[in-house]
């Protein structure tokens, strides 16, 4: 059983060639200005519609690989591929269909929707672990209902977990939740077998204790996840930004976001490479930088540009999940078991 990540943002080889077979793609993800004409794409696929910074096409595509064909499904309005022992599934909801009416909003309603249908799906595929989530909505820090819509995305979310009887602390996956202009809700993930080790940043508080001051119910993730497979070992980080505790720091400070920002990656590192079999470096991570306003791009890509080194880096503008955070870092790692 293995797992690999590969990006086109990376240029030196196609994402399908003679050592990757269609057949053995999971799926991906389409980030960038959405083509007039989109091809039908031969597997799941989520689809971000951001402009990208510094980049010099119109889009990337990233792909996740398991060995061994792939076998496509379709499952309650969630299209997915799945190995053997690997699921990578989307699900996109329109708000619309979605009563206005009552106490709860239409996006609590279609995020709880999506995640009890996500758990089923993965209980049917007898793959119950749910390790990384990509989760976008349009207008992420805009209020109705009188909150914020990130925090009724936060209560459809948890009360998610808690119907389907998936604890909410502690054993929870690796996520990010961004902002777009517009848009359905669109939720990408990737599930298993294989249990996942939770990784938290002794710099911050959890997430999922976070006080009521962020809502009436906690964000449901862990700051990173550890995945150890028989050939591979996996790290996915979660959103991370400048956040020491639980509140925001360098308010309105571009430079001090990312230092910050940077800073919680690599104590995520460390305290992964405590429970690792492999080293995890920042030069080895595969990056997405989510940046709020496109004239900061220059200040975040030469600040990141030394520590990064060469990884894999894409930026992105779009908005985060507080009003007053200005950069969001995510990122992958993928290590062979006995190379690094």
């Amino acid at each position: 059983m293995s797992l690999a990540f590969r990006s086109d943002a990376c240029r030196s080889r196609p994402l399908v060639d003679a050592e990757v077979k269609a057949a053995e793609i999971l799926g991906g993800t389409l980030i960038g200005c959405r083509p007039s004409t989109p091809p039908t794409p031969r597997w799941p696929e989520q689809t971000v519609v951001a402009p990208l910074l510094g980049y010099p096409g119109e889009a990337v595509h990233e792909l996740w690989i398991s060995a061994g064909d792939c076998r496509p499904g379709e499952f309650e309005g969630i299209a997915f591929r799945r190995s053997r022992e690997v699921l990578f599934g989307v699900i996109e909801l329109d708000e619309q269909a979605f009563s206005t009416t009552g106490r709860e909003s239409a996006l609590q309603q279609a995020t709880g929707e999506a995640y009890r249908r996500i758990f089923r799906l993965l209980a049917a595929q007898e793959l119950p672990h749910l390790w990384r989530v990509w989760n976008y909505l349009a207008d992420i820090n805009g209020e109705t209902n009188g909150l914020e819509r990130y925090r009724q995305f936060n209560i459809g979310r948890h009360d998610a977990f808690a119907a389907c009887a998936r604890a909410a602390t502690g054993d929870v996956p690796a996520a990010c939740t961004i902002g777009l202009p517009q848009g359905p809700l669109s939720i990408a993930f990737l599930a298993g077998r294989t249990p996942v080790q939770p990784v938290e940043n002794p710099r911050q508080v959890s997430a999922y204790h976070y006080p009521m001051e962020y809502g009436p119910r906690s964000p449901t993730f862990s700051r990173a996840v550890l995945l150890t497979l028989p050939e591979r070992e996996c790290l996915f980080i979660s959103g991370t930004a400048s956040i020491v505790g639980h509140r925001t720091v360098h308010l309105g400070d571009i430079f001090g976001q990312t230092r910050e920002a940077l800073a919680n990656v690599e104590a995520v590192l460390t305290e992964a490479n405590r429970l690792s079999r492999t080293i995890f470096t920042l030069g080895g991570l595969a990056y997405r930088v989510y940046i709020r306003h496109a004239e900061d791009f220059p200040a975040v890509r030469d600040l990141l540009s030394a520590p990064m080194g060469t990884a894999v880096g894409l930026c992105v503008q779009a908005d985060i999940c507080r009003q007053d955070l200005l950069v969001e870092i995510e990122a992958v790692a993928v290590n062979v078991l006995g190379s690094v």
